[in-house]
């Protein structure tokens, strides 16, 4: 396949030195950032730059750039896309993005399935990207009700080629709900967490919980108010639930109350405990 890359950052970088790595397709790259694509062209992640001539000829299309920027590259590039391609987004939210991409790509004859690489690190940009970044990740895949099911299992197919370990179809509603959870409220609170006066007297005092906490407080700000804004309603609901439960800890220490205490320090542990069942039975039964 010809697979156009747009936006070669972490994730599209990543995505197009996987490619290379890892399948014989040919891929092609494009970035506002020019010396990106230069980098790219330089370590051979890509075989050249993914203009509009490429772009009407690409089998797949992926694209890696914020929500907003997606949907205006989809605008601007529907009537260029290839009749019959699939395109697939990585943007961190889904719900808006594949709403507006089902009904381009309906329009203007390709596929359209939105998409989240469930990997990452703390760093952006091209430079720390690299092949192996989806190895045992979860791609995460939203197309619409009663798409070709022979797209959907190619489209699966070959991110399975890329190193991911899991691929699953989720409804867009079920993804922004769950990942306002499972990793927005975690950049938030990380990124507050890191705001204590004692945090710059840390070293010497801190060991793994410190930094398994504070890892992912070091973010991209633009692109994170972007997709907090996006989801906000379902990070809301999160803020919300966490503001509750912390102020149970507060109360249960202004009071002195060690049995209180004891009992919601329980329900947490518990909480995991039940957490990480769950997760071993999801896996016994794949």
């Amino acid at each position: 396949m010809n697979i156009a890359v747009i936006g070669l950052g972490l994730i599209g970088g990543s995505f197009a030195r996987a490619i290379k790595e890892f399948t014989g397709h040919k891929v092609f790259g494009c970035d506002t950032d020019i010396s990106s694509v230069y980098a790219a062209k330089l370590c051979r992640s890509i075989d050249g730059e993914a203009d509009d001539n490429i772009l009407a000829e690409a089998d797949m299309v992926l694209i890696a750039l914020y929500p907003e920027a997606t949907i205006e590259f989809l605008e601007e590039k529907k009537e260029i896309i290839k009749k019959g391609a699939v395109v697939v987004d990585s943007a961190g939210v889904k719900r808006r993005i594949c709403a507006e991409g089902y009904e381009i790509a309906g329009e203007s004859g390709f596929y359209f399935i939105g998409g989240h690489p469930m990997a990452g690190i703390q760093f952006s940009g091209f430079a720390n990207s690299r092949a192996d970044m989806f190895s045992d990740a979860t791609m995460l895949l939203c197309a619409k009700k009663n798409e070709d099911l022979s797209v959907m299992e190619k489209t699966k197919n070959f991110f399975y080629t890329l190193g991911f370990s899991s691929v699953r179809f989720v409804a867009a509603d079920d993804h922004d709900r769950m990942i306002a959870f499972t990793s927005q409220l975690a950049h938030v609170v990380s990124n507050a967490y890191i705001k204590s006066p004692n945090a710059l007297m840390h070293r010497g005092f801190s060991a793994g919980s410190y930094k398994d906490l504070t890892r992912v407080a070091r973010l991209n700000p633009q692109m994170w108010a972007k997709l907090f804004l996006e989801n906000r309603d379902n990070l809301i609901f999160e803020l919300d639930t966490i503001i509750k439960n912390l102020s149970e800890y507060k109360k249960a220490l202004e009071a002195g109350d060690e049995e209180r205490l004891t009992d919601i320090l329980k329900e947490g542990s518990d909480r995991k405990i039940m957490t990480e069942k769950s997760g071993e039975s999801e896996i016994c039964s794949r």
